[in-house]
């Protein structure tokens, strides 16, 4: 699994000329006005994992298979999208079916890229995207809470369950805070999950800003930071234009490109690995002569739900995982090398996962 990221935004903020590069496609068209996006565009790009190259090498893998995540170009939202203006209620149900939200902040001045509200100023950006989904959130729940009394009221125990955790983000958001915080327990996440809140997912704040402030940001994306930091969100600072000229060039010149304004890696790793740590996301690989692939779990995931991420029969009939460090399989010259020195482990339903781990999987079908 990899996780499905949602790219939201102000009109005119950058959203689909980043989705263009993320994607290295034009399947979003990028046009200077409201609403060129009509329709949710949706991107599958590969992981980029140096160590999945090092393992194959070793292994001498015919074919190299790197995890995959889902971007989802969302056409720009405006003041009162909850209530439908612009194409709001069609796009926020979009949202709902993501994972996190990346939410792209215009921090560049650019007099002829218009602004909706004729000014740049991120945090007042943030704002109106932020009201809007818990004005929307605000009216779902508020809609289920006479059903959920009636059937409280007749002994249905997930309904009161339920309506507990409804009350208890309708009380947040009435005070203009998002349902991210409703201090939920692990028997309750579920359901919670089930109410399907767009301000319940994790935020990855993704600041636009111009060539000139692509590596260390600047003003406008140093408040974005702090917001980001008081709230328990990420952010990341990205050049969309830079990006759009990365995407189109062969890939052994992009290294020489990024090299030569200061930069070290494109903007699309940053974004992965600050989504992979909001979404506490870890890669696991498995190598051998035909392929090197890998995989995604979430961190805290035991061995039986890795296996099943292949294949649900390998949970089902999950037995033991042969278990090999990355490093010590990168130290020892792959797995003979790794049994030999003592690495290799045998590891059972309980092992907990580590990022990099080399897994084979024994099961009964």
């Amino acid at each position: 699994m990899g996780f499905k990221c949602g790219i939201v935004g102000l009109p005119n903020v950058g959203k689909s000329t980043l989705f263009n590069a993320l994607t290295q496609t034009a399947a979003a068209q990028a046009a200077n006005y409201p609403f060129c996006t009509i329709e949710p565009n949706v991107g599958d790009v590969a992981v980029p994992d140096p160590r999945l190259n090092a393992l194959a090498e070793v292994a001498g893998s015919q074919q190299i298979i790197p995890t995959r995540l889902t971007f989802v170009d969302i056409a720009g939202l405006v003041r009162g999208a909850s209530k439908g203006e612009g194409l709001g209620n069609q796009f926020l149900a979009n949202i709902r079916e993501c994972d996190a939200i990346a939410h792209v902040v215009r921090c560049f001045e650019d007099s002829d890229i218009t602004h909706v509200d004729g000014k740049v100023d991120p945090l007042a950006d943030v704002e109106t995207i932020e009201t809007e989904l818990m004005l929307a959130d605000l009216e779902s729940l508020e809609k289920r809470v006479t059903n959920l009394e009636k059937r409280a009221r007749g002994g249905d125990r997930e309904a009161r369950e339920t309506l507990d955790l409804v009350n208890r983000a309708l009380a947040l958001l009435r005070e203009g805070r998002p349902a991210r915080l409703v201090e939920v327990k692990p028997e309750e996440e579920r359901l919670f999950r089930q109410l399907g809140l767009l301000t319940a997912l994790p935020v990855l704040y993704v600041c636009n800003v111009d060539e000139a402030s692509a590596k260390d940001g600047n003003e406008f994306s140093a408040k974005v930071f702090a917001r980001a930091a008081a709230e328990g969100a990420r952010a990341v600072v990205v050049s969309a234009a830079i990006e759009s000229e990365i995407a189109v060039l062969p890939e052994e010149e992009q290294a020489e490109y990024l090299a030569a304004i200061g930069l070290d890696e494109p903007g699309l790793n940053r974004v992965i690995r600050a989504g992979y740590d909001l979404l506490g996301l870890i890669t696991y690989f498995t190598v051998g002569p035909k392929e090197a692939r890998a995989w995604t779990v979430t961190r805290g995931a035991r061995a039986p739900k890795a296996a099943g991420v292949i294949h649900s029969d390998f949970e089902k009939g999950f037995i033991r995982a042969e278990t090999i460090a990355y490093d010590d399989y990168i130290t020892f010259r792959g797995e003979a090398g790794a049994r030999e020195a003592g690495k290799l482990r045998l590891e059972g339903k309980d092992y907990v996962v580590a990022d990099g781990d080399v897994l084979h999987f024994r099961f009964n079908t």
